[in-house]
């Protein structure tokens, strides 16, 4: 599948533009369904993006919210993604947006991927917009080299839900929606900044094994266009 790569002069200004085109996109799905949804990655890089994005206004209280990936963590945790979202991106205009959360307070990961598998069901299939980020492992989603599941996570014939992941770069263990659920997004986003990470993408670009650099499964295979947004 074909990458579309998008260059801005700073993480402020990309920032800016990524949220005029997810704001675009989610206004385009309310307008024509009545309701649209949107999963978001964790980490640093996303949080000027999920600010300027807070601020659109648009009919919030028909959009909801996920999460592309979740570390089994209580939400009060400063590792929590869910906590990342709910201070950054669900306030302001989103702050009436409906949030669906990956993890549940279960006895087991597994316990609380299929709560979250259950209760996401009716808002990603497709999703309208998925914004996934990109570790310098080439990892993206909780999709890990190494990770315990990272066959059955890339295969397309794996059904949409979220499913559980281990690895030695994982921490926690990990929470995840699977490739079949994100690849055909209405808008498929990588989010990325700095020299180092555009490296990393040049890479994965290159020849090699998925299972070395899982990032090459969206760049190679993803139904929609990869939208990258990258800044130094």
């Amino acid at each position: 599948m074909t990458a579309e790569m998008h260059v801005f002069d700073n993480g402020a200004v990309l920032a800016q533009g990524l949220a005029e085109a997810v704001g675009a996109a989610l206004a385009a799905a309310v307008a024509e369904r009545g309701k649209a949804s949107i999963a978001v990655s964790g980490g640093s890089t996303p949080k000027a993006f999920f600010k300027e994005l807070s601020r659109l206004k648009i009919n919030w209280e028909k959009v909801s919210v996920t999460l592309v990936d979740e570390r089994f963590v209580a939400p009060d945790s400063d590792r929590s993604n869910e906590k990342l979202v709910k201070d950054n991106l669900l306030v302001e205009a989103a702050s009436s947006a409906v949030f669906e959360p990956l993890y549940y307070p279960t006895a087991t990961a597994e316990d609380a991927a299929a709560t979250a598998t259950k209760q996401t069901a009716a808002i990603g299939s497709p999703f309208d917009v998925v914004i996934l980020g990109m570790g310098t492992d080439g990892h993206t989603a909780s999709f890990f080299p190494g990770g315990s599941r990272l066959d059955e996570a890339l295969d397309p014939e794996t059904p949409r839900g979220v499913m559980t992941m281990e690895a030695d770069g994982a921490g926690e263990p990990r929470l995840t929606f699977t490739f079949s659920s994100l690849q055909d997004a209405g808008l498929l986003v990588l989010h990325i900044e700095g020299a180092g990470k555009k490296d990393v993408l040049a890479k994965a670009q290159a020849e090699g094994d998925e299972a070395d650099m899982p990032i090459r499964a969206m760049l190679r295979r993803a139904a929609s266009p990869l939208q990258i947004y990258w800044a130094p």
